[in-house]
């Protein structure tokens, strides 16, 4: 068994992250950051790759007092469990997602990790071993679920978002389109990663909801499996 996994991103108009430094753009709105922390708080874990965590630093957390609250009302941390898929331990010590805010930590690594980086993490967060040179996302997911994790939003990157749609890991997809372009052939997009040849079976999925925020668009996707009617 794995938690229903559900992705979410904001991208530009042409599909672009952020800029060919790879340097942030706010790309929504004040709706859209309530709509994500809302997300955030209904969620049992928020995951994201090692790659986000060095390019954007976040921290993952639940931003608004009266989520947080509400969260604890329920016996709930403030905020849900956050996750780093790390293969070789590489994350900083003083990484926001393992500084700041209350809450339990995981780190997903591979059996390659340096032992004495292993030890070094297991101070700070559970460390999670699946796979040998990488991360094997479905044992990790697994193991998620066996801690207790239902609901999983994944935010990033593009990497890690490319293995999880490539072993058919994600269930939905919120994706706000900004209104701009940035451009650049170097810029991040939302799905990088290896990507299907013409030969292989693209990631299908059915529009369940289309709304406009700030001034961008929502799109609301559910991933449609291979043998699931049209």
């Amino acid at each position: 068994m794995r938690p229903h996994v559900t992705v979410n991103f904001a991208m530009s108009a042409d599909g672009k992250l952020s800029t060919k430094e790879r340097r942030q753009v706010k790309i929504s709105g004040n709706a859209d950051f309530t709509r994500v922390d809302l997300l955030k708080a209904g969620s049992d874990a928020i995951m994201v790759g090692i790659g986000t965590v060095m390019a954007d630093d976040p921290s993952l957390t639940v931003k608004s007092e009266e989520l947080k609250q509400a969260r604890v009302s329920r016996g709930l941390d403030e905020n849900p469990i956050r996750v780093v898929v790390d293969s070789r331990g590489r994350i900083p010590v003083d990484a926001a997602v393992l500084c700041k805010g209350p809450g339990k930590r995981v780190i997903g690594c591979a059996e390659a990790i340096d032992p004495a980086t292993h030890r070094s993490l297991r101070s700070r967060a559970t460390v999670v071993i699946a796979g040998k040179e990488e991360v094997d996302l479905k044992e990790l997911l697994c193991r998620l679920y066996d801690m207790g994790v239902r609901n999983l939003m994944v935010e990033g990157g593009g990497t890690l978002l490319w293995s999880m749609f490539e072993l058919g890991l994600v269930d939905e997809i919120f994706q706000y389109i900004g209104n701009m372009v940035i451009g650049g052939r170097d810029s991040p997009t939302p799905v990088d990663g290896g990507g299907f040849c013409m030969t292989d079976p693209f990631v299908r999925m059915e529009l369940i909801g289309c709304t406009r925020i700030d001034e961008g668009v929502l799109l609301h996707w559910r991933i449609r499996r291979p043998n699931q009617a049209v």
